[in-house]
């Protein structure tokens, strides 16, 4: 089939909206990270981007970066072992952190953003007399990480923790970011990697670093992930450490399974324009850098037909204004019933939309392989459930 079909045959079979993931997709995507990057450098998936991804990824990449307690729920409900998780997140709770461990019995990285999480995890290995290994993450312009002297501090006590192993530093300060701007902070990296072996007389064995590398998103961007990669592994070579760089991403991986279709349900014209209503919306599909449906994301109307090019509106079904998904773009063959799937809509686009407003649906996912065929991950589900009182003796009544 080609792919044309394969999506009109998913909205045949499971209706729109839908968000549909070719797994076939990101194990090649994957497997072109590794074709540049050699068996040297690991690779860590940011499952905040496509959790419905974590068992293959799993399989195809080194870590899976664990940023909650309802993505660590995820893993340990699908059996991911402790040694597979990278365990993240800005705020981590002591009582999180001593379920996490007491789970994986210590055997999961952990990263540490601040002093409170460091003594912890400290307290949970001197308690069990297990070993941690933790990742100190090192501070950007931004809420994460602690400052390089706190860093220093740790690393020039680490004899007082017997049990804690200071395996790696974090750093991460972004997304979407250019070959020249990762080159410099790798740079930055190789100093303070160095900087510790001189004065702290300690060797860093691993970096955990988030490239925040692109994606094609929008129609006339050049797709240059690959070529990017390439750079950042070049600037990786020219570093003086020589431990072992795990490149921890999301989008990278997964933007290009996803495609998200949703149908039209109504055309017509005010003042002169042509407006499009479909029965999705931005509450469904969110585009980094997307602003009121300015960037035109690369689109297919399904099935093609031939027809002339008309310049839409193209609305969601939210009562809101701001429901606009792509505004004044040429499309051709749009009539109702038509289907609109927006392309590389697997990361981070279906997860940051605002599921809850006006009680819609959460719209079905599934899988497709050429090889397995079609597997439903997700049925769809009503949500105004959770947007109404509970009388049904569930939750307690009003209380003094």
């Amino acid at each position: 089939m080609t792919r044309e079909e394969i999506l009109i045959r998913g909205a045949e079979k499971y209706g729109t909206p839908l968000y549909i993931f070719d797994i076939d997709q990101a194990a090649k995507q994957v497997r072109s990270f590794r074709e540049i990057l050699g068996e040297n450098t690991g690779l860590c998936f940011a499952m905040k981007a496509n959790p419905f991804l974590v068992k293959q990824m799993a399989g195809l990449t080194d870590r899976i970066e664990v940023c909650s307690m309802g993505e660590f729920y995820i893993c340990r409900e699908i059996g991911i072992p402790g040694e597979k998780v990278f365990i993240s997140g800005v705020v981590k709770k002591k009582e999180d952190i001593r379920q996490i461990l007491d789970h994986y019995q210590g055997k999961c990285p952990c990263n540490v953003e601040s002093l409170s999480q460091f003594s912890a995890m400290a307290q949970w290995s001197e308690e069990n007399k297990k070993p941690v290994s933790l990742y100190l993450r090192l501070a950007g312009d931004s809420q994460f990480g602690m400052e390089e002297k706190a860093i220093r501090k740790l690393i020039r006590n680490r004899d007082v923790w017997p049990y804690v192993k200071i395996r790696g530093i974090h750093y991460f300060s972004g997304t979407l970011k250019k070959p020249g701007k990762m080159e410099k902070e790798l740079e930055f990296l190789d100093r303070f990697l160095g900087e510790l072996e001189e004065d702290c007389g300690f060797f860093v064995e691993e970096l955990e670093y988030g490239p925040g590398l692109s994606a094609a998103y929008f129609q006339g961007q050049e797709d240059r992930t690959l070529e990017d990669l390439r750079l950042l592994f070049q600037a990786i070579g020219r570093m003086r450490w020589k431990g072992r760089v795990v490149l921890e991403m999301g989008r990278a991986f997964a933007a290009s399974c996803g495609t998200y279709l949703t149908r039209v349900e109504d055309l017509k014209k005010n003042n002169g324009k042509n407006i499009c209503l479909t029965d999705g919306g931005i509450h469904q599909l969110h585009y980094d850098g997307q602003i009121r449906g300015m960037y035109h994301p690369k689109i297919r109307v399904l099935p093609e037909a031939p027809g002339k090019e008309k310049e839409w509106n193209v609305y969601g079904s939210l009562c809101t204004v701001h429901d606009l998904l792509i505004q004044r773009i040429p499309l051709k063959g749009v009539k109702r019933g038509s289907i609109l799937a927006f392309l590389n809509t697997g990361a981070y686009s279906h997860m940051e939309g605002m599921a809850l407003f006006l009680s819609h649906e959460l719209p079905a996912a599934v899988f497709y392989s050429r090889e397995k065929g079609w597997k439903l991950v997700r049925r769809e589900q009503q949500t105004y459930i959770w947007n109404m009182e509970d009388d049904n003796g569930k939750i307690n009544g009003y209380s003094e």
